[in-house]
């Protein structure tokens, strides 16, 4: 079955860094089209970035532009997402997000906030 297992959230101040993983099983991860969402408290969940199985090509929402890169080790299946620049207004669960015979699936998620 497909199993998405976020990991590497924290509490992290204002303009620091963090690394988010993702460990992928239970479809061919190197041709699956992943991407990262968040959810902040009482809000909906937002789209952040796409990367492409094929090609690794990525896209960005305008608020990861320029501080997010996303990142992915097919040999390990692995999906990353580094985070530079963090602001409070970055806090929320992040979950990795799959794409598998149509069907969308979504890890448990790994809480990221962003406080002094």
């Amino acid at each position: 079955q497909v199993q998405l297992v976020e990991s590497g959230g924290g509490l992290v101040q204002p303009g620091g860094s963090l690394t988010l993983s993702c460990a992928a099983s239970g479809f061919t991860f190197s041709s699956t089209f992943m991407s990262w969402v968040r959810q902040a408290p009482g809000k909906g969940s937002v789209w952040v970035s796409d990367i492409n199985g094929g090609d690794g090509s990525t896209s960005y929402a305008n608020f990861a532009k320029g501080r997010f890169t996303i990142s992915r080790d097919n040999a390990k299946n692995m999906l990353f997402l580094q985070m530079n620049s963090l602001e409070p207004e970055d806090t929320a669960v992040y979950y990795c997000r799959a794409v598998v015979n149509g069907r969308r699936y979504l890890g448990q998620g790994t809480q990221v906030t962003v406080s002094s």
